[in-house]
């Protein structure tokens, strides 16, 4: 009698495998997390369960009027679009509702957001909507995001102390960019991967494993129309950057840009500038999150004088320079700065 024996159906042309989705990842890299738990996974769930929703929001923002401004400004006294605030209450009602986090801190925002869940063994700090105005074109904008195990007791309310760790202590930090597809990309401290969301099915996929930027690149990502306004040392590099021919790519919106570069090799800056001569990027949820990120990617991070993850915090809104990328790039930018950055050379 013959036997039916169970084959490998993977090859078939008509089932070929779906990939890995970010859960069954998470689960199988749950013994790589410091703390392995299970409360670090969930959030990360969390966190990709409110890209969807964004994903979602975004995607028919035309349609449901969801385009334009508020008339109102945030905490860092830039126009609301209409997008930041869904996107900002989405999140807070994920991380809210997924019990982990115990506090937020958003870019929307000026204080600290308790979820009420005290035993939460962590907190969170975000920009829900990184590049919003660009959403009234069609441009890619992302999600921002940082995780820290909280060092206030488990049980009490958290405070400023639990965001104010330094950059070193992320547990974890990622992005979601949505544009031509939705892409979520993480790091727990190990590897660098990405998942592409797929729409007919739910799930992201693992897209992109370990991630590693190539050493050096050929793009530059800056707002010349603040050319002027930039440190002069800054400007000598950005006509070396034009000398080598080396092409200028620069979309507005920070997650989209960092992306790219990420990917093909390049060198992001946004430095001070007479108008912002601190910077104008916030350092605890756009620039540690993408420094840590970097970092474990084969990327370097730096304000102009030390590394991103090295700048002691002070504020819920702290805001730095930033010139992150390629670490060929990247250090050619510092040998142009050298002695360091300084204010006193920004043009009058």
């Amino acid at each position: 009698m013959a036997i039916n024996r169970p084959h490998d159906d993977t090859l078939h042309p008509l089932a070929q495998p779906v990939g890995t989705t970010l859960d069954r990842y998470i689960m199988q890299r749950q013994s790589a997390f410091a703390y392995a738990t299970g409360e670090l996974s969930q959030l990360l769930r969390d966190v990709a369960l409110a890209g969807k929703i964004i994903n979602r929001e975004v995607n028919r923002a035309g349609l449901i009027d969801l385009t334009g401004g508020m008339g109102s400004e945030n905490v860092q006294g830039e126009s609301q679009q209409k997008l930041d605030v869904i996107a900002n209450i989405r999140f807070k009602r994920a991380l809210t509702n997924g019990g982990e986090v115990c506090a937020i801190i958003s870019e929307e925002e000026e204080d600290i957001i308790l979820t009420g869940n005290n035993q939460g063994k962590y907190v969170v700090a975000m920009d829900p909507l990184d590049g919003s105005s660009n959403i009234d074109v069609n441009v890619s904008i992302g999600t921002i995001f940082s995780i820290y195990r909280r060092v206030t007791p488990i049980g009490s309310q958290p405070t400023i102390d639990d965001f104010l760790q330094g950059g070193h202590e992320q547990v974890a930090a990622g992005y979601i960019l949505y544009g031509s597809s939705t892409i979520m990309v993480y790091t727990t401290g190990h590897s660098v991967n990405a998942f592409t969301y797929d729409y007919s099915i739910g799930e992201y996929l693992l897209s992109h494993a370990d991630l590693r930027t190539p050493a050096t690149g050929t793009i530059y990502s800056c707002n010349e129309g603040n050319r002027n306004q930039y440190d002069i040392r800054v400007q000598e590099y950005l006509t070396h950057c034009q000398q080598q021919h080396y092409t200028a790519r620069y979309i507005g919106s920070l997650v989209a840009d960092f992306h790219r570069n990420l990917l093909k090799g390049g060198i992001y800056l946004y430095p001070p500038t007479t108008k912002n001569p601190q910077g104008k990027l916030r350092l605890l949820y756009e620039a540690y999150p993408l420094a840590f990120i970097a970092e474990r990617a084969g990327c370097r991070a730096t304000d102009g004088q030390q590394s991103v993850l090295d700048i002691e915090p002070h504020d819920l809104h702290q805001r730095t320079p930033l010139y992150i990328g390629a670490p060929a790039m990247v250090q050619s930018l510092m040998d142009h700065l050298q002695p360091g950055l300084t204010n006193s050379v920004l043009p009058k």
